[in-house]
C-alpha cells in the first residue's frame, strides 16, 4: 500500500509500517497544501492511504466518493505515540484489507480503556463501491 504521511504524522512511525511504501508530504513538496488540495494531490498520484493527525478533517472535507483511505491519529507526539505503534499498524493493516475488499465494518467511535485490545473506528462510504476507509486510532490515553 502506498501511504502518505501528512505534516503532523511523526516520521519515526515510517519504520513500523513494513510492507508499505511511505512518503511524507514534504518529500513531494506538498507541505503547504491544505487538506482538500492534499487529498486531491494524493489521489491523483495513486496513494492508497493518508495517515493524518487532523482530527477535524471529516468535518472540514467531504470524504464521500474519495478513492483514498484515511487513518487519523489521536495523538501526534512521538514520545506518546511510540508506545502505541502496534495500534497504528493494526489500523493501517485493517484499512488495507477493508479498502481492497470493499467490505464495510461499522464500529461506533469510543475511546479504548487502558488494557483493552487495540480498537479503531472505520466506515466505508458509498453504495457498495470501494470509496474510502476512514479510521481513527484510539490510543487510550
Amino acid at each position: 500500500m502506498l501511504i502518505l504521511f501528512d505534516n503532523g504524522t511523526p516520521a519515526p512511525l515510517r519504520s513500523a509500517l513494513k510492507g508499505h511504501t511511505v512518503v511524507e508530504a514534504i518529500e513531494r513538496g506538498w507541505d503547504r497544501l491544505v487538506n482538500g488540495d492534499l487529498i486531491a494531490a494524493a489521489e491523483a498520484e495513486g496513494f492508497d492511504l493518508l495517515l493524518t493527525t487532523d482530527k477535524n478533517m471529516r468535518y472540514q472535507q467531504n470524504l464521500t466518493g474519495r478513492k483514498i483511505a484515511f487513518v487519523v491519529l489521536g495523538n501526534q507526539q512521538w514520545p506518546t505515540l511510540r508506545r502505541y505503534v502496534e495500534r497504528v499498524v493494526a489500523a493501517v493493516d485493517a484499512a488495507t484489507q477493508l479498502f481492497r475488499s470493499g467490505d464495510s465494518v461499522p464500529t461506533p467511535p469510543r475511546p479504548a480503556a487502558v488494557g483493552e485490545s487495540p480498537s479503531f473506528t472505520c466506515r466505508k462510504q458509498g453504495s457498495g463501491q470501494a470509496l474510502g476507509f476512514h479510521g481513527r486510532v484510539n490510543l487510550g490515553i
